[in-house]
This record gives structure tokens, sequence and C-alpha cells, in this order.
């Protein structure tokens, strides 16, 4: 790994050491340098580079088909109506940004990636722009306070993680309307800030942002309004955020930026320095409306903290419960956002919801099953199907160590020697693993039915635990109701 240093100044130019960051690229052309003395003020800037079309046949409208599901809250110009249909001017090139604040990308971070899935199934090609230089700013939108710095080996780290993420989840999509090339890149912002100077930088860039137009922001009057204010650092964010636009536009031929609708400031700002420095159309603008529930809360969080995309930080099986979880109220609107059934399969489904014989929760199942095959894919999907069945008591799906170990993570467990849980009795077992607090309350439970030894019901107060209980030797799985659940591992 090359050696760093710290942020620091010297001869006008900015350094911010950070470890290069693999790019995924549509052909295997080097990209090209950002030269602030190449930027051309003339009208006779060239517009960005367009691949051709892939495919032969009518391209369907992405515009359109985001509408129709719930997806679009704004675009800067009505023009992109038109040119995500125009079979002459070949494909879009589509970006979204994921600053690496965390490990892992969260259910909020997911709608960027199902708009960008969108426009892949429509024949346009998607680019995740990473934000190794703006992620260490720190994106103010609707935030109360400014984010905390991250050290470098949490960023690179965090990096990664996302990258594993994007990659998996796009590259569904990857060949979509295109025999040879992939459809999509993972680009890292580092890579063009660490070569800007900042003298060529206010010069040329700087010159051009209106301090009136960037305080008008609804992020930046949220924050000045508030007891904290903001700092100068969290001031330039927006303009940052054009720049990576400006960039795309004149060396990659992005054409459409993306983002949540507390983005429109931002994206703004980038379709506004791309028309003042380039003095050249076809820049747009795009966000889709935030992800929330019914009763205007927002969706993403649960008790112990946000939804997270990665299965190291939550579980498929705890990922497929949570949308499972998803009230009727939600659940179609949901399923249009979230997911790419037809809408036709959609409306099935919600009226179903009102007639005699709906099987509750069908619709979501569905739900949790689409969008975590998305996420996770084959195998986590089979891994949370598996283990709901496997955990449902009186379910019967023979139990295996693995299965339960699965959701050791997301529910309560405890660890106890061989010898103490052999030959004792399920009441004293179902205290001392924290099930039940007394006995009483074990036996009250257990003479109504309620009581399960690995999804078995036990019937009778005098039962032991014997050899053969032990799941492959290793664990039990207590169960009170349907819900209450704990793990007792055996050592």
């Amino acid at each position: 790994m090359a050696s760093r240093t710290f942020l620091c100044f010297n001869h006008g130019k900015f350094f911010i050491p950070f470890a290069n960051t693999k790019v995924i690229p549509f052909s295997k052309r080097p990209m090209k340098s950002f030269n602030f003395s190449s930027v051309s003020c003339s009208l006779n800037t060239p517009q960005p580079t367009v691949e051709p079309k892939s495919q032969a046949g009518s391209t369907p409208n992405v515009v359109k088909i985001l509408k129709e599901r719930g997806l679009l809250e704004s675009i800067t110009n009505e023009n992109l109506r038109l040119v995500c249909s125009d079979q002459t001017a070949g494909p879009l090139k589509v970006y979204c940004g994921f600053d690496p604040t965390a490990e892992s990308l969260h259910l909020g971070n997911l709608l960027g990636l199902i708009v960008l899935s969108w426009f892949q199934r429509c024949g346009h090609k998607a680019v995740a722009l990473i934000g190794g230089a703006t992620g260490r700013i720190g994106d103010p939108s609707g935030k109360s306070q400014e984010r905390p710095e991250l050290d470098l080996n949490t960023l690179e780290k965090n990096i990664v993680g996302i990258m594993e993420i994007i990659n998996k989840i796009l590259s569904k999509n990857a060949y979509l309307g295109s025999e040879k090339h992939s459809n999509f890149v993972i680009l890292n912002n580092y890579d063009w800030w660490k070569e800007v100077r900042l003298l060529d930088f206010l010069k040329q860039v700087g010159r051009y942002a209106r301090v009136g137009s960037m305080m008008s922001k609804e992020s930046v009057k949220k924050r000045l309004e508030s007891e904290q204010g903001m700092s100068y650092t969290e001031f330039t964010y927006q303009l940052l955020q054009g720049y990576d636009f400006l960039y795309l536009f004149k060396n990659e031929g992005v054409n459409v930026q993306i983002g949540g609708s507390d983005q429109w400031g931002n994206i703004t700002a980038g379709t506004e320095l791309i028309r003042k420095i380039l003095q050249v159309e076809g820049a747009y603008g795009l966000t889709f409306p935030l992800l929330l529930k019914s009763d205007g809360t927002k969706f993403g969080k649960s008790e112990d903290g946000a939804i997270w995309l990665s299965p190291s930080m939550l579980s498929p099986y705890k990922f497929y419960q949570y949308f499972f979880s998803v009230p009727d109220a939600d659940v179609v609107r949901f399923l249009r956002i979230l997911t790419f059934l037809d809408m036709e399969e959609i409306n099935e489904l919600e009226s179903a919801m009102t007639k005699p014989g709906y099987v509750p929760n069908t619709a979501q199942r569905r739900l949790a099953e689409e969008i975590t095959r998305f996420v996770h894919g084959e195998d986590g999907l089979s891994e949370a199907l598996k283990a709901t069945e496997a955990l449902r008591p009186g379910s019967e799906t023979k139990l295996d160590w693995k299965t339960i170990e699965g959701i050791a993570e997301d529910v309560p467990s405890c660890s106890l020697p061989y010898s103490k849980v052999l030959n004792l009795l399920i009441v004293d077992l179902s205290v001392s693993s924290g099930l039940f607090e007394s006995k009483s309350a074990a036996r009250r439970l257990l003479k109504q039915g309620g009581v399960y030894l690995n999804n078995k019901r036990v019937d009778n107060e005098s039962k032991r635990i014997e050899a053969e209980d032990i799941v492959d030797g290793k664990v039990l799985l207590l169960s009170a109701g349907k819900k209450n659940k704990v793990v007792v591992r055996i050592r």
C-alpha cells in the first residue's frame, strides 16, 4: 500500500492522500484527466460523447416509468423526458453519489441503486460515484450538525464495503442491452480531486459560484438558522459536488445526475456550473422522493438502528423480516418503489387485499422476497426463507446448527456448560437462559401450550433436556410464543 500523509497545502495545491480505488470501466480506455487550462468557455465546446445504442427497437422511457412507480420527485429540465426515448441520441450515462460515511450502505441509499437499475434496464449506463474526497467533508443536507471526521483507515474500509455492495447489485443488470461491455462503472472522486489546485479551482470554478444562490439552498438555510450554524467546509460541499458533475460530464460523458429530494440544491449546482463554464446544454438532474411511511415518518430505521444492506451488519433473515412486517397501509406503495414487479401484478395484489379469502401478509411476503433477492441475491433469500420457516414454532422443518447460528445475532443468546444443561428441567432452563423471569411464568405458558424446544411444543413440565435435544451437539432453541426466543449455546 502506498504511504500516506495528512491533508496539507503546499505551493497552491491541496494534497489529500488516499489509496487508489479500483475502477470497473465501461471499456478498457484510461480515465481522462481534468486540466483546468483546457476548460473552454467557447460555445463550440463539444458535447460529451454518448455510446451508440446496443440494441434495436424502442427504448422504454425511464422517466415515465419512475413517475408511474412513485420514484420521481423533480427534474431540472423537461427535455430529459424526450432525451430518454431519443433513438438517435444513444444511451444516457447517469450517476449517483455515495459518500463513504459508514462501512455499509443503508436502506435510504437503496433508492439510488434502484433508480440506477431502472436506467440500466431501459438501456442506459449507470455510474456509481464513491465520495472518497467529498466524504471527508460531509454533506450537510438533512443534517442538524456537522458530520464527525473520519480517519483514513476508516474511510478506506468504508469505501471497500460500499463498493462490494454496489458492484453486487448493479452487476445484476450489467449486460442488459449490451453484448460486449458492462453498462455500469464505479468511480471514486478522489481520483480527480487529488490533482486539483486550490487557486486554480477558485479561479476557474469558484468565480462562477454565486454566494447568494449558494446561501439560498434549503440545506444551507436550515443550518444557518440552527444553533450549531454551518462551517465554511460544509458550505462548500455543494460546490464540490457540482464540480463532480462538471468533471464527469466533460470527461466521462455523464449527462444525468440523480439523488434524493434533499440533493436538489447540490444537483442544480452542478448543472449551473456546466452551463456557465462549458457553455453547453445537455446536463440534467433528477430527484426521487425520500422513503417515508404513510404516517410521514422516515422508513429505513428499526429499533436497533439503520437497515443496513451488508449481510455482515444485518443478516438477510432480519432484513427479510423487516419488510415482512411492513403494515398494509404501506406495502403496495413499497412494492411499486422498491421492486421491479410489473405494475399489473402489483395492482392484482392490491386488489386481492380487499377481497374475502386473502391470506394476511401475502403482499408483504412478496415485497420481502423481491427486495431481499435484489440486495442479497438468491443465496441470501434462500437463507432468509429457510431461517424464517425453521424458526416458526411448530414448523416441521428440521433445525440444524448453521440455521440457528444464522439468527443468533438477532435474538438473545447465552452460553451454558454441557454438564449443566443435560438432564436439566425445561422450566429451569427457561429461567436460567433468560427466556422467563420466573418458573411460575414458565409453567403458566407451558400449560397454555406456548413453550417450544427446537420448535416442538413442550407439553410436560417434567421434561428434561436429553442429549438428542441438543442440535448437532452445539445449540438449543427455546421459544415462548411466536416471537420470544433465546439461543442456548452449549460449551
